[in-house]
């Protein structure tokens, strides 16, 4: 496994990162922790959650199978650089009530250490806003964040789903009152998703914030859709944004001449899709949320995956980016 730091900072982390959000939903807890044992046995040391996950009124659980883990201890958590995402509402299904959610300094202080409680540490590495809130000062932000770091809760903050101005904002209002800011943007960027090249990526390079992708596969399009679609491979293959993508008689084109040219080279599409996100500026790794351990084993594949210049050549053909801004939208 190779190691890069995580945007300006002098904290290495995997080129691959390992997401939780199926953990619980969908992998039971003996299977999540088969799982992740065997990431850190692969040298992923980069594992990404977040509050919500476990979803409606298991809100929650996936931190809480991670907690359980690193109680096993054998250095479980010493290994992991922890990530996790504060934002989403964490009331009780059907009790809603105010400062459950978002970014506002009470909301911080009270779900970090709901967060440190579920798993089972006095520590997160890397404390992420999950998405922008647009009622909150980054003054007010930032001076949460300071606070939890002087005590020892979290070390780095970092953001998700925010444009690039937003990244933009946060790190001049952060420079201002002395802090380190973002040093992390977590953006849906893929292959077939590429609008994040536009700003989003050039903000973050330009403040040194690591980019993490998330979806790489594109919800699965990127992984073999079609021939798992001709071959029966189940209803996941083609399913959600999938689904939605290859109603267009263009993407399924698109898609096809894109599974022709991996499948003329003896690439796994998935692998593929992964190993090029590694070639992009400022990408420090993308995550991967494996249901089952060979999911995993793909992945890491995927990590030692060279592509040639041919076939980056010509999946920049097929799926051709939008170029920087302003000239993607401008003369």
């Amino acid at each position: 496994m190779e190691y890069t730091q995580l945007g300006r900072t002098g904290l290495k982390v995997s080129r691959i990162v390992l997401g939780t959000m199926n953990f619980g939903p969908q992998t039971e807890e003996a299977d999540s922790h088969t799982i992740m044992d065997a990431a850190l046995d692969a040298g992923i040391n980069f594992f990404d959650t977040a509050n919500v996950y476990g979803w409606g009124e298991n809100k929650g659980r996936t931190e809480e199978i991670i907690g359980s883990w690193f109680a096993k201890g054998g250095g479980r958590r010493e290994k992991t650089v922890l990530a996790t995402k504060v934002y989403g509402n964490m009331a009780a299904e059907g009790e809603p009530w105010p400062n459950t959610d978002k970014l506002s300094a009470v909301n911080i202080r009270r779900a970090v250490d709901a967060s440190l409680k579920r798993l089972g540490t006095d520590y997160i590495d890397l404390y992420q806003f999950h998405h922008v809130d647009r009622s909150t000062p980054w003054d007010e932000i930032w001076q949460a964040i300071d606070v939890l770091v002087q005590q020892g809760k979290i070390i780095y903050a970092g953001s998700s789903n925010h444009a690039g101005w937003h990244i933009a904002q946060a790190n001049e209002t952060a420079a201002r009152r002395g802090s380190l800011g973002l040093v992390s943007e977590q953006c849906l960027y893929n292959l077939a998703e590429r609008r994040a090249e536009m700003e989003v990526i050039p903000a973050a390079q330009g403040y040194g914030v690591g980019i993490i992708p998330w979806s790489p596969l594109h919800g699965g399009l990127l992984g073999g859709a079609l021939r798992k679609e001709r071959e029966g491979g189940g209803s996941r293959s083609t399913s959600g944004r999938s689904a939605d993508a290859l109603k267009n008689t263009a993407v399924r084109d698109q898609i096809q001449r894109y599974e022709d040219l991996l499948a003329k080279h003896g690439i796994e599409p998935g692998e593929a899709a992964l190993a090029w996100l590694l070639t992009r500026p400022g990408v420090t790794g993308p995550i991967v949320g494996p249901r089952t351990a060979e999911q995993l084993a793909s992945a890491v594949r995927a990590a030692e995956l060279k592509l040639s210049e041919e076939v980056l050549t010509e999946l920049d053909e097929i799926f051709p980016g939008p170029g920087p801004s302003p000239e993607a939208f401008a003369w």
